[in-house]
């Protein structure tokens, strides 16, 4: 019988789970690594982990066996059913109390049916969201752990130890019950930011013909002030890049974007609520829209757009309030995924802690930015804020920029620069800050067509519906949401 010596267990062996095990073990934590192809145990333990106390295992039972008790395993394998596939191998060797941990990218319905199914089991499952990619596994990722509560005592002095810090705070707490986890990874997406940036990035280009040097210079800049993030950072390094015959790389990729779906998820979700996370939607279409390249050609040579392609005036003040616009957006963005993860919450009965998880996203992740900071001292002020706009420091940021984000979608449009994600969060701004919206209309033209029926604002909790032509009947349609 194999000696129970390891604190924690881990199973797959690609780059990720590798460098996760290596970050563990530099926090002084043993780890008993395990792959399906026990080939690639023996690589790791002669190569990358030579001279570590990581040990490994060449079955499950045997995994399971060197485990300390609780016993802890992490899953870093494909989402779906290969988890289903490992939990059920190592349910036989596990007694109650222990914990299986799926640290991949799990759609959260998914973790919800694990949590309870396992419970039933007496065995606590925890699904973390990991973010950072494989430099953040190595050397501190942003861990979004969600579950069953009994299994955070156990797990959070590894989980906090390997996490990124931001301010001296593990970008790691607990998140919420059965898929919250899962959850927030979901939502912590990077589409809305990197959909903003590239928006930013074509009016540049396109409309104030900089150079591709010019606009490092931009970001360089940026990233020095509000806008200060992983993206900007990587974005000012991008355009330096040169190809071989020195001109920018980036001019001569393929401009069709690929997605692995947390964007699609999200905006799924986000309907099926009735929340309007509307900068992800018009992210994700817009990377639909860049797939249909041949399309595109055809259109670009049929359709007509405007006569004046570039902006005419002062580039430098432009330059400005385009970081400006892109701040506001960017606060427009960040405000409808805490309204999404609220409204969940409110689904599922868990207990978010929006100011922790705005800590999470601080550091390790490929969305970490100073501005986050902000949004966990919004929480940390009022736990119970309706909306982050409601924020007096939010509130503020978004009136001063809004005149140069109105000017740069103005003018993006008379050049005809597509801008999906900076005016629809500009819409949604605009929706937001409307007392009257006219779905009065909307209202009424459903009862007209449909006898749907509509409240009035003088009976509230009234549904009535009205014979608009004298023709019709006075039986009204059954109310439903959709």
């Amino acid at each position: 019988m194999a000696e129970a010596v390891a604190d924690i267990g881990l199973i797959g062996l690609a780059v990720m789970g590798q460098n996760l095990i290596l970050n563990m073990n530099d926090h002084g934590f043993t780890v008993c690594a395990y792959n399906r192809t026990t080939s690639k145990v023996d690589a790791f333990l002669e190569n990358e982990a030579k001279g570590t106390n990581i040990v490994g295992a060449h079955s499950v039972q045997e995994l399971c066996a060197k485990l300390k008790r609780p016993r802890k395993v992490v899953l870093l394998v494909k989402a779906g059913s290969a988890v289903d596939a490992f939990i059920d191998q190592l349910l036989p060797y596990m007694e109650e109390g222990d914990i299986i941990i799926d640290g991949g990218n799990s759609h959260f319905p998914d973790s919800i049916r694990r949590t309870e199914e396992l419970q039933k089991k007496g065995i606590l499952f925890v699904g973390s969201g990991v973010s950072g990619g494989e430099e953040g596994a190595r050397y501190g990722p942003s861990l979004m752990p969600g579950g069953n509560p009994a299994a955070w005592e156990s797990i959070k002095p590894i989980f906090q130890a390997i996490a990124a810090k931001a301010d001296g705070e593990p970008c790691c707490d607990w998140v919420g019950e059965t898929g919250a986890g899962h959850y927030v990874k979901m939502v912590h997406n990077e589409y809305g930011d990197m959909q903003l940036i590239s928006e930013v990035y074509q009016i540049m280009h396109e409309g104030l013909d900089l150079t591709h040097d010019e606009m490092a210079e931009v970001f360089t800049e940026w990233n020095k002030g509000d806008l200060d993030s992983f993206l900007i950072e990587i974005t000012r390094d991008i355009l330096k890049y040169k190809d071989e015959d020195g001109s920018a790389l980036v001019t001569k990729i393929r401009d069709t974007a690929g997605q692995k779906g947390t964007g699609k998820w999200t905006g799924i979700d986000s309907l099926d609520r009735g929340i309007p996370v509307t900068l992800i939607g018009e992210a994700v279409y817009a990377r639909c829209l860049s797939s249909l390249k041949d399309e595109r050609v055809r259109a670009s040579k049929i359709l007509e757009g405007p006569k004046n392609k570039k902006y005419s005036g002062d580039k430098k003040a432009f330059v400005d309030q385009l970081g400006q616009a892109l701040y506001a957006a960017k606060i427009v963005s960040y405000a409808q995924g805490f309204m999404l993860m609220r409204q969940a919450a409110k689904d599922n009965n868990w207990k978010l802690n929006n100011a922790g998880i705005a800590l999470m996203w601080r550091g390790g992740c490929i969305i970490r930015s100073a501005f986050l900071g902000k949004i966990k001292d919004a929480y940390t002020n009022n736990p119970e804020l309706e909306n982050l706009l409601f924020d007096p420091f939010f509130q503020e940021a978004t009136a001063k920029a809004q005149d140069a984000w109105r000017n740069v979608i103005a003018q993006a449009v008379i050049l005809g620069i597509p801008t999906p994600a900076l005016s629809t969060a500009l819409n949604f701004y605009d929706g937001l800050r409307h007392e009257m919206l006219p779905a009065n209309l909307l209202q009424a033209q459903r009862d007209y067509f449909g006898a749907h029926t509509y409240e009035r604002l003088d009976a509230p909790g009234t549904w009535v519906h009205t014979n608009w032509t004298g023709k019709g009947g006075r039986v009204a349609a059954s109310t439903y949401d959709a």
